[in-house]
Parts: C-alpha cells; structure tokens; sequence
C-alpha cells in the first residue's frame, strides 16, 4: 500500500524542483492536501468540522481551506504523525514570554528543498558560491530556531566552506565579525551577511561608535529578517538599508528582506524588480506558497485593499496547510505588499531573539 505521506511528499518536491505550480494543479494538490492533515490531524479535523468540512466535503476554492491563526501552535500539538516520528521540531513565536508552542516535522525532505530552492532563485540568482556571516541564533545553542536551521543549511550547502556564527547568548560577537569581514575583504570572497533586523542595528551602531566602514567584496549581499515588533529601538527600513549600505559597501537592491514564519515552511522575499527602492517593495511567494489578503470574517480582498494575510504553504505536509497571521498587508500584482501588524497581536517573531543586542554588544 503506497504511503499518503510520501506520495504528497512526491507530489510536493516535484513542485518544488520545477518552480512551477499553476493556480489549478495547486487547488488540486492543496485539496488531496487538506484530506491527508484532517485525516491524521485531530486538532485540526476538528476546527473544520465547526466550519462545515470533513473528508466528504472538501474545500472548492483555496479561500474556503480553513486556516488556523498562528497562536493555535501554542495551545495544542498540530501534526499529521505521532510524537515518537518527530525529527525536528521549532519553537513557535511568543517563546521570550513562555507562550510558544512547537512547529513539528517527521522529515526535513520538504523543509530543506523549500529553502534552498527559494534562496537559490532569489538571493543566489547568480549562482554565487558566498561566505556566510551569521548574524543569527546558531543551531548549536538555539536547536528549535527555524531560522538558524536555514541558515545552518544554506551555508553548509550553498557556501564556499567557512562560515561564522556571531550572535551568542543575546550578545552581538563584533570583534569575531569584524575579522571575518576583513579576512573576507583581503581574500576577495563575496559575503552574505545573514541577520535579523535587530542584530543588523546592533552591528551597524558598533561600526558607527568606532567610525569603522567597511567595503565588502564587489558580489556581497545582505539578507535581513524580522522586524522590530513595536519594540525597543526602531529602525525605519529605508534608514537601516542605507546605513548599512553606507557602513558595509553593500548596494541597497543586494540588500534583501526575507519574510517568513516559524508555523511555515516556505519563505518569501523580496520581488527582484522592486529592489531598485527601499520601499515599498513586494514580497513574493515561491509557486508552492500562496498568500491571501482577508478581511476580518476570512474573507478574500482585492488587490490593493489591506487586510490580514494568510499563508497557504504546500510544504507544511506534516502539519496544517492554512495559517492565519495578524499581519497587515494588501495584494499587489506579482506578491504581497507587508504593513506591519495589527495593534492588538501578541509581540512575537525572530528580532525579539536578538532584542537585547543594543544593551549587550561585545
């Protein structure tokens, strides 16, 4: 008997490997999806039962898939597979305040390929072999970091061969930081410096205090994740790009935002044809990621309308297909346009692992 797991899986990679997902074979494979995770996913066969769905009347278009709001993590295990088949696992938004759940994977087939595939096209178009400078947890300390898990990934198989983790216990490594830069810079290696928006600030007010400025090698580029989350010191992009456009030597469209939550396992970036501007820039999905601007009952927007997304992530097999964020945003031609957060969430995402940074530099 063929294992349902595995031939989704089957059907999902090979998305994945193409790039290429039409709206109709989409629809299709997000149904057979949704009967699988209802199937084996009490939690959430249960939240569509309330909604009128089971496995004799699946969803007829993708608005109508229920989806879970992201704090459903925290409150209740959402997988498709027992506890003993799990393989990995990450810590859910809201673990700084003792709230987060678990995100869970019985394998990291369609985890690994999703990112690769999506960094590959949008931040290594040029087919780069780059130094990874990390400004991120690191999976030795922070093992249920989604984040340093990708970044663990790319730099292992995307990278020249050395790499360098510099956040350590909330604390920004600057000096460590800055040898690699320079060794990089003298040995004439393209950098990709990988950081979230906090520890970015932190790097950069280190340089500004110490009237340092750097110019990394011509093909290096900046990745930037997370946001400020209506905490501490907050950075408008447009300033943060050019400073650290200024600080070190990248060109503001090789500076890149990545936008992703831990309850996925897709990522989105930002739309190389809006790179030229620091906003607004359009966020865009990979084929097996499809994201829906809704209003307060669920309802889809139209284009230019703003709303809070909704994520429909192919590559989430193993727990809900569907989820709910209370981020604001509105549909654009080609992707999404982010807005920041309603004023009533719950604070969460990855700069709030790095909050402390401004205070603990060294």
């Amino acid at each position: 008997m063929t294992d349902p797991a595995a031939a989704l899986d089957a059907r999902i990679l090979a998305a994945i490997v193409a790039h290429a997902l039409d709206d109709d074979a989409f629809l299709a494979l997000a149904r057979d999806l949704f009967a699988y995770q209802i199937a084996g996913n009490a939690p959430y066969a249960a939240f569509a039962r309330s909604l009128g769905f089971d496995a004799a009347r699946l969803p007829e278009r993708l608005d109508e898939i229920p989806a879970v709001p992201a704090a459903a993590f925290k409150g209740q295990r959402l997988a498709t597979f027992p506890p003993e088949r799990c393989v990995l696992w990450f810590e859910t938004s809201g673990t700084t305040q003792g709230s987060g759940g678990r995100h869970e994977f019985d394998t990291t087939t369609l985890y690994e390929a999703a990112l690769l595939a999506s960094f590959d096209r949008m931040m290594l178009g040029d087919g780069q072999r780059l130094r990874y400078l990390l400004l991120v947890p690191e999976p030795r300390e922070r093992p249920h970091s989604s984040l340093g898990f990708m970044m663990d990934v790319v730099a292992e198989r995307r990278g020249d061969g050395e790499h360098g983790w510099y956040v350590h216990e909330d604390a920004l490594n600057v000096e460590h930081f800055l040898d690699d830069a320079y060794r990089a810079i003298a040995e004439d290696r393209p950098v990709c410096v990988a950081t979230t928006a906090f520890a970015l600030v932190a790097l950069l007010d280190a340089l500004a205090s110490a009237s340092y400025t750097l110019i990394l090698p011509r093909g290096s580029r900046i990745m930037e994740t997370g946001g400020f989350k209506g905490r501490s010191r907050i950075v408008e992009r447009d300033e943060l790009y050019r400073e650290a456009a200024h600080r070190l030597g990248v060109p503001i469209p090789l500076i890149v935002a990545e936008y992703g939550m831990t309850e996925l396992s897709s990522q989105y970036y930002d739309a190389l044809e809006s790179r030229s501007v620091v906003e607004p820039r359009v966020k865009r999905a990979p084929p097996w990621l499809r994201p829906l601007v809704v209003d307060e009952r669920g309802r889809p927007l139209p284009e230019g309308i703003i709303g809070t997304i909704r994520h429909l992530d192919l590559a989430n097999r193993g727990s809900v297909i569907a989820v709910d964020t209370e981020d604001l945003g509105a549909a654009v031609a080609g992707g999404i346009v982010l807005l920041g957060r309603d004023a009533g969430a719950e604070l969460r995402g990855c700069s709030l692992d790095a909050e402390t940074l401004l205070r603990r530099r060294g």
